[in-house]
């Protein structure tokens, strides 16, 4: 039994260590903000995309995005990066 706790507390530790050496140097650093870009953005930072098709892309869950609001007033923001990520064919 007092065998068994032992083995138990030394994984517990080889555990917390693993932990401990894989965080980041300094937690305290912030990552940068996520670019967002709106329907017509995109079509200014891509040349040749058509509004049209940012939206089929939005509609069909081919790059992220967020929707702000509701009804017409609502704005539909896309991941800059997603977006680069899809017409690069990283996804």
């Amino acid at each position: 039994m007092k065998r068994n706790q032992q083995e138990v507390i030394d994984r517990i530790l080889d555990l917390l260590t693993e932990l401990v050496d894989d965080a980041p140097a300094n937690p305290q650093a912030k990552t940068p903000p996520m670019e967002m870009f709106t329907i017509k953005e995109c079509t200014e930072a891509v040349r040749g995309i058509f509004e049209h098709t940012v939206r089929k892309l939005v509609a069909q869950g081919r790059v992220r995005y967020i929707r702000t609001g509701e009804g017409k007033r609502g704005k539909i923001l896309i991941s800059k990066q997603s977006l680069l990520d899809y017409l690069g064919g990283a996804e």
